[in-house]
C-alpha cells in the first residue's frame, strides 16, 4: 500500500477544509487542516508535509508572512489561495516563493490537478503514479554547466560563482528547462506545461514572476549581462556564454 501524501491546509474556512479533506482522501492524500495562521506555522515547524495549501487572509498571522518565514527554511511546494481579483496578493505570493496560486472560489478538480503537478515537479510521489521517473535517465542527471552557473539534477542544487543559490521547486525546474535549451527560445506555452504542469492562461503572470525571481537570485553574468532574456511575444532564452 502506497504511503499517503500529506497535505497541510491553512485556511479559516471550516467548510472548505472539510470539503478538501473529503474530496482529496480517495486520491491518496492525507489532509490536516488548521484554521489559524500561528497554529499553521507551528504545524509546519513540528511536522513534515508533502505540499501546503495556504490562504492569504488568516487570523493570527497572514499567509504571506507564513510563506516568507517558511521559505527561509523549507522548499516544500506551496499552493496559495487568493480572493478572486486580488492580483497583488498573487504576485506578492509568487515573489515570496509560492509555487502556484488558485483564486477562490475554485473547482476541487482543478485544485487536485494543481497539486499533482506540484508533486510531479518536486519529484515526490503523486496520488496515482511515480513522479517523473522516466524523465531522469542517468544522462539527464549529469550536471549542466554554463559559464559560472552549475545545475545538478541529481542533488537539485544550483551553484552560481561557486555559491549555492537557494531556489524553490518551480524556480529550479524552470532553470533546468531553460539551461537544457540554452541558446534557443523556449515558448512560454511550453514552459508553462513543463514547469507549472498546466496550459498557459491569458493574463496569468505566474511564469513571468518566477522568471523575475530567478533573475534576481542568479544576478547578471559578467560576460553576457542578463542570463535569461525575454523574447517578446514568444518566450525566454537562456544565454550561452
Amino acid at each position: 500500500m502506497e504511503k499517503a501524501i500529506r497535505v497541510l491546509v491553512i485556511d479559516d474556512d471550516w467548510e472548505l477544509c472539510a470539503l478538501l479533506e473529503e474530496y482529496l482522501g480517495p486520491f491518496g492524500f492525507s489532509v490536516m487542516s488548521v484554521h489559524d495562521g500561528e497554529k499553521g506555522f507551528r504545524a509546519l515547524q513540528e511536522e513534515t508535509f508533502d505540499v501546503v495549501i495556504l490562504d492569504v487572509m488568516l487570523p493570527g498571522r497572514n499567509g504571506l508572512d507564513i510563506l516568507r518565514a517558511l521559505r527561509a527554511r523549507s522548499d516544500v511546494p506551496v499552493l496559495m489561495l487568493t480572493a478572486r481579483g486580488e492580483d497583488v496578493d498573487r504576485i506578492v505570493g509568487l515573489e515570496l516563493g509560492a509555487d502556484d496560486y488558485l483564486p477562490k472560489p475554485f473547482n476541487p478538480r482543478e485544485l487536485l490537478a494543481r497539486l499533482r503537478a506540484l508533486l510531479r515537479r518536486s519529484h515526490r510521489a503523486s496520488a496515482e503514479e511515480p513522479a517523473g521517473r522516466s524523465e531522469h535517465s542517468p544522462a539527464r542527471l549529469d550536471p549542466i554547466v554554463i559559464g559560472d552557473v552549475s545545475l545538478s539534477p541529481a542533488t537539485r542544487t544550483v551553484l552560481c560563482g561557486g555559491e549555492v543559490v537557494p531556489l524553490t521547486t518551480v524556480e529550479f525546474n524552470l532553470l533546468e528547462v531553460l539551461m537544457r535549451s540554452a541558446g534557443q527560445v523556449v515558448p512560454r506555452e511550453d514552459l508553462s506545461l513543463k514547469v507549472l504542469g498546466r496550459k498557459l492562461h491569458p493574463y496569468d503572470r505566474s511564469l513571468d514572476v518566477h522568471v523575475s525571481n530567478l533573475r534576481k537570485k542568479l544576478g547578471d553574468s559578467s560576460e553576457s549581462g542578463k542570463r535569461i532574456k525575454t523574447v517578446r511575444s514568444v518566450g525566454y532564452l537562456y544565454v550561452c556564454v
